[in-house]
């Protein structure tokens, strides 16, 4: 079955994990096998074939760079314009990607059905290009609203304003507080632009603002339920219906402690917490029972974020074994038609809607 993932960090993995994913997964994690500066190292899961042989033909793929105040426990840039500097370097790679005939760009309506036509026309994989929306999560590096238009021109279509900690324009995970004024501009110019608002990991405070300011359109690209796994991070049911009722899409995420209950960091592992792949899909069925129907749920699987196997479902060798999630679906009564929509429909309808104009 064709699949859309709705959050890959593909040029972070490529810039600062310094992975070449043209390479098979099996060889990236060989040449990894004797580095020790992540703990990821050895452990990925995600590169073009892999995408390919899982038949994940479109994917949102990010940008990435945080700006972090002096003493901040968090990694980051010293200055905006060094976080912008990155992203710049993170479009360079994406672009050089795309020369190479590796990836294309999916920015419009036109170019979101010839792809979607290309990667459904029956023949194998191996030559075609996948799919990328360009993302921002957090707007630390923008370094002012006018560069917003400046992203939008280069291709940028969602942009998730904070990411952990404190940010420029909102808060975001582990942090509380409200956008202010930076944060509202940002929106506003958002919406001029119709671009989407990723509404994953703004804390609480930021969330209800952006929700009575944007009135454009809002997913949440990779998020799960606080009432199965209680952390800030997750979307409680209010929030939760509050999507539901602006037309989103959640993508469920596949980041072990997110999935699981008393997940401790660099500790406990996926086997002994029983998380396998099947506990994803706990979580977006929650979201159906809120929802009444499966119409708001796809995958984000946010795999290779900065953590590979050893925080990944025990089930899930490679990112191709999504592959395996239409079976458990209907394992769990999904229909046909329901199954599709996890998997790709939902996302193909939220953009069609979205980039109609």
């Amino acid at each position: 079955m064709f699949i859309i993932d709705a959050h890959l960090d593909l040029s972070m993995n490529a810039m600062e994990w310094n992975r070449d994913l043209r390479l098979p997964v099996a060889d990236l994690r060989l040449r990894e096998s004797n580095m020790t500066d992540k703990p990821d190292r050895g452990k990925g899961t995600v590169s073009f074939p892999a995408l390919r042989n899982g038949n994940i033909g479109l994917v949102v793929a990010t940008q990435i760079a945080r700006y972090v105040k002096p003493k901040s426990t968090l990694q980051g840039w010293a200055s905006p314009e060094q976080a912008w500097a990155q992203t710049q370097g993170q479009l360079a790679w994406y672009k050089s990607m795309e020369e190479c005939g590796e990836l294309v760009q999916i920015n419009n309506i036109e170019t979101l059905e010839q792809h979607i036509t290309l990667w459904n026309d029956g023949t194998p994989n191996h030559n075609k290009p996948i799919g990328y929306i360009l993302s921002l999560e957090g707007a630390d590096s923008l370094i002012t609203i006018n560069h917003v238009e400046k992203a939008f021109n280069y291709g940028l279509r969602a942009i998730g304003p904070a990411h952990y900690g404190t940010g420029r324009y909102a808060q975001g995970t582990d942090a509380t507080g409200f956008m202010g004024a930076a944060g509202q501009a940002l929106l506003k110019e958002m919406e001029r632009l119709n671009i989407i608002l990723d509404a994953t990991h703004l804390c609480d405070d930021s969330f209800w603002e952006a929700m009575r300011h944007f009135n454009g359109a809002v997913w949440a690209s990779h998020n799960l339920c606080r009432s199965l796994v209680n952390h800030n991070r997750q979307f409680s049911d209010e929030q939760i219906k509050v999507l539901i009722s602006r037309g989103a899409v959640i993508g469920g995420a596949l980041d072990a402690w997110m999935m699981v209950p008393n997940w401790k960091r660099g500790i406990s592992t996926p086997a002994e917490m029983k998380c396998n792949l099947a506990v994803m899909i706990d979580h977006i069925d929650h979201i159906c029972q809120l929802a009444g129907n499966a119409n708001h749920i796809g995958i984000g699987s946010d795999l290779d974020g900065a953590f590979g196997k050893e925080q990944s479902p025990y089930d899930l060798d490679t990112i191709a074994d999504l592959q395996t999630i239409p079976e458990m679906l209907a394992q769990r009564g999904y229909s046909k038609t329901d199954i599709e929509k996890v998997m790709h429909g939902n996302w193909i309808r939220f953009l069609r809607k979205v980039w109609h104009k």
